[in-house]
């Protein structure tokens, strides 16, 4: 049962509220995509957002779902992963590889509770992931702080280029290369390099990386840490296995350093 009082209307009020349903107003910032086949979760979802004035749209299969988030990109996506159709784990990787919506952040909600579960969904690029049964109150902290990320890639400090090295990040365009080289990086993990870069030699702790991407009002498991750190070293560092930029700081938490500098 869902750590919720909201109250759930008759059966057949339900089932026609939860069909898939796409507004026709243009997108805004805060529009929301759930790819939920579960009605009763569909239905929640869509009415707590509806409270808070988030623009909602819903698919009940995942192909319905990744066609409509490549049609119009929302500013979040909210992904089952048992879905029919094509399944999350699908939809998570289709969504990652297209241009349109690779940058879209994406929070996972899932029966699914194991680790392996867990770190799949985020090396598939998921930003969050969150289990079932939740709590409406958390589900709506985390969601905040992912769409106040987004918000804050936008406003004017942000926008400044950044060159470390052979890296350079634009986050106008919300780009990240290596030596020329174009970087495949989820939302979370463009925010975390950026951080990172922006102060070369800075050590930052985990729990002060952890407080930077995803707010101070909800709880972070460290490994989830681990999971974006890993996939950003993937992408960045000639050896992932030994890493030269994104570097360790034993006992401490991370810091990056040009090429050529010593750790």
């Amino acid at each position: 049962m869902m750590k919720s009082t909201s109250p759930i209307p008759d059966p057949a009020v339900r089932a026609e509220r939860a069909q898939t349903s796409f507004r026709q107003s243009p997108a805004s910032a805060e529009e929301i995509l759930i790819i939920e086949d579960d009605p009763d979760v569909a239905l929640l979802l869509k009415t707590e957002l509806g409270k808070h004035h988030y623009q909602v749209r819903v698919a009940s299969d995942g192909l319905t779902g990744l066609a409509e988030a490549q049609r119009r990109p929302p500013a979040l996506i909210i992904l089952d992963l048992m879905l029919p159709v094509l399944n999350g784990w699908e939809v998570c990787r289709s969504l990652k590889l297209h241009p349109k919506t690779h940058a879209v952040s994406l929070m996972i909600l899932t029966a699914l509770t194991t680790e392996e579960d867990r770190v799949k969904g985020l090396e598939l690029g998921a930003d969050d992931y969150l289990t079932k049964p939740f709590s409406l109150k958390e589900l709506m902290a985390r969601m905040r702080a992912l769409l106040r990320r987004g918000r804050l890639a936008d406003e004017g400090p942000e926008q400044a280029a950044i060159q470390v090295g052979l890296l350079t990040i634009d986050s106008d365009r919300h780009e990240a290369k290596m030596a020329g080289r174009a970087l495949k990086l989820t939302p979370i993990e463009f925010s975390l390099l950026k951080c990172l870069a922006r102060h070369p030699g800075k050590v930052f702790t985990r729990d002060q990386l952890i407080s930077l991407l995803w707010g101070e009002d909800r709880f972070v498991e460290e490994h989830n840490l681990d999971v974006h750190i890993h996939a950003v070293r993937q992408q960045l560092e000639p050896d992932a296995v030994r890493p030269s930029l994104l570097v360790t700081v034993r006992g401490v938490g991370y810091k990056f350093q040009a090429a050529g500098k010593g750790k």
